[in-house]
């Protein structure tokens, strides 16, 4: 019992190790670790030459420097290639992207936030970052009301808490306002999200269902203010990304009934 103890803290630890690189610096000293994770620096090297030797850890021998290896692309590979809404997503985002030069996005819950699948740039809309394995809040974003639009109030309350972080000064911070988004959103059929996240720049997104009518991922386009320009041509996004996510959806074996469109 000890022994497999002592196993799952270094399985733990870790993964500490692991995570500590989510933290914005792509790579760290020993010291660095050991700070972000309230690990002791001799046990942080013993774990970083043991995931060195798996191919998880790479280090820069001039530097001293240890960063993510390269697996881990491999591993998330192995995770896309056998999602199928990532399977049945990823063309049609990387094609909206192309039409509309604007970021095409498919994103899933995962707990209390979003994780996105895939994200592609279009030509209005470049990024200096990938977007695919990040996460952001559900309240904050058009993607997010998508997700949540299945929920209860109450369940969005259990999940969310009562305290709605403000990203801005339009971010909706409170569960009232959110319901009424979400119920705006449910009737017509997508939702919006204007500089809630961050300042100049805003998405609209569709939600996406299964064989059984659930919602199980969101797809949304985005960019600044100036090229999405939601003031004219919301219903016309609106209506192109319900197209999209219903395709998608169609794929994944959805029977809809009716399609919703979008209201003037």
């Amino acid at each position: 019992m000890a022994a497999e103890q002592s196993g799952n803290q270094s399985v733990e630890r870790a993964i500490s190790v692991l995570r500590a690189f989510l933290e914005g610096k792509p790579e760290l000293r020993v010291s660095d670790i050991a700070r972000l994770t309230g690990i002791g620096q001799s046990t942080v090297s013993r774990l970083l030459a043991t995931l060195e030797s798996a191919r998880l850890i790479g280090k820069d021998e001039d530097s001293g420097f240890f960063r993510l290896g390269m697996d881990h692309v491999s591993l998330a590979a192995a995770f896309l290639n056998g999602n199928p809404v990532h399977r049945e997503a990823r063309p049609v985002a990387q094609r909206l992207a192309q039409e509309l030069g604007l970021g095409a996005n498919v994103a899933v819950r995962d707990g209390d936030s979003l994780f996105y699948l895939c994200n592609f740039e279009g030509a209005l809309a470049p990024k200096a970052h990938v977007l695919m394995g990040s996460r952001n809040p559900l309240h904050a974003t058009g993607l997010g009301k998508c997700l949540l639009l299945s929920s209860t109030a109450e369940q969005r309350r259990a999940l969310l808490g009562d305290d709605l972080h403000a990203y801005t000064v339009s971010t909706v911070t409170g569960h009232e306002a959110l319901d009424a988004e979400i119920e705006r959103s449910r009737a017509r059929g997508y939702a919006t999200e204007v500089e809630e996240l961050a300042l100049g720049r805003a998405c609209v997104a569709a939600p996406v269902r299964d064989a059984s009518g659930e919602i199980v991922a969101g797809l949304s386009v985005s960019g600044p203010l100036s090229a999405i320009d939601l003031q004219r041509r919301e219903a016309e996004l609106a209506g192109t990304v319900i197209e999209a996510a219903d395709r998608v959806a169609l794929a994944l074996g959805y029977q809809a009934h009716r399609i919703l469109a979008p209201r003037g």
